[in-house]
């Protein structure tokens, strides 16, 4: 043991000025001991110096790390440096530290050097965001859900009850128009005129409905309400869009569902205020890890500097970050706006991505 130590004492002498660094020097054998550390070990981690030889290092290691740690120590005795890697160690006093190693294994000598940096703070604070952002998307998705729940509702009553009521009062008019014999020509100008705008009022009412909360979502899916959506605009505005979807409708939740079919709703509601456009075309398709959601008009466009300004985009960007999606613009003027929106298909937990 006295060989060994002092073979190691011998070959790694010129490292010695390791011993004034505030950041832990370790030098472990190939066997998972210990053979030398610096007194910044000592002093984290509580354990004398013959207490951390004693024991082989992976007993000092936090029970969820270990795992990992092993499959990176293979890869390190393998000859893969280790870079940046992050784990945590139990301290004698039952503390958690993280701690950031950068090791090289020596092959000929049967040693790892490794020199690890304390970054238990920065975790800690990394795990306090992680915490309020969970919260706050939380608070966000039941927001919306509620939002989303109120539309449906006052849709469900314009349709069902609104409209109904509508119905019957053409119903009423119709029959007068049939059983009133001798009605004088203003009269019945007047009643045929009635008839034409409950048919108007009816098919503004429904019109209405679907836009607040459309049934299709629900019932037949996200294809079929962007294609209803896409045909209405269409006659609405004499603006031919067009959409094609290359997707799995089981890889979007209900939420992005939603979000999708808001993004497109608010995107053409910019587009016909705005833009001064003649053609639009929607798409959805599954590029692996993502699904991507594109809106191209080939409107007047606008300056990318002013973007942020733009008011009708932000309606977009809140959606799209409640989502952990991406948004990318692409204009110029007199060229057009793209509009992308990508969107992780395993959304859930993950940290919101940068637009």
């Amino acid at each position: 043991m006295n060989r060994v130590k002092n073979s190691i004492d011998s070959e790694f002498e010129l490292f010695t000025f390791f011993e004034m660094t505030p950041d832990l020097v370790c030098i472990a054998g190939k066997d998972g001991f210990l053979k030398k550390v610096n007194p910044a070990v000592i002093h984290k981690l509580g354990y004398t110096e013959e207490e951390l030889y004693a024991r082989p290092i992976s007993s000092f290691i936090y029970n969820e790390d270990k795992e990992v740690t092993d499959k990176n120590r293979a890869a390190l005795l393998g000859g893969k440096a280790l870079l940046n890697f992050v784990n945590r160690y139990v301290t004698k006093s039952g503390e958690i530290v993280w701690l950031e190693w950068t090791s090289i294994y020596f092959s000929g000598s049967e040693i790892v050097f490794a020199i690890a940096k304390d970054v238990t703070q920065g975790k800690l604070l990394e795990k306090e965001v992680e915490e309020k952002y969970k919260k706050f998307k939380g608070l966000a998705t039941h927001f919306k859900s509620s939002i989303e729940k109120d539309r449906k509702n006052l849709a469900y009553e314009l349709h069902e009850e609104l409209a109904q009521l509508v119905a019957v009062v053409k119903m009423d008019v119709h029959w007068i128009a049939h059983n009133v014999p001798d009605l004088p020509p203003s009269s019945k100008a007047r009643i045929e005129h009635a008839m034409e705008i409950s048919k108007l009022l009816i098919k503004t009412i429904q019109r209405i409905s679907f836009s607040l909360s459309p049934n299709t979502l629900d019932s037949f899916g996200l294809k079929m309400a962007l294609t209803s959506l896409c045909k209405e605009f269409s006659l609405l505005n004499e603006i031919p869009c067009d959409f094609n979807s290359a997707y799995d409708e089981e890889s979007l939740t209900h939420e992005m569902k939603i979000d999708f079919f808001r993004i497109c709703q608010e995107s053409l509601g910019n587009i016909i205020n705005h833009a001064q456009a003649g053609n639009v075309k929607i798409s959805i398709e599954d590029t692996n890890d993502t699904i991507q959601l594109t809106i191209i008009d080939d409107g007047k466009g606008f300056n990318m500097d002013d973007q942020k300004k733009t008011s009708g985009l932000t309606s977009i960007r809140e959606r799209v970050a409640s989502i952990n999606g991406q948004l990318i613009l692409q204009s110029e003027i007199g060229g057009g706006t793209t509009i992308c929106v990508r969107v992780p298909k395993h959304h859930q937990t993950s940290a919101p991505a940068k637009n």
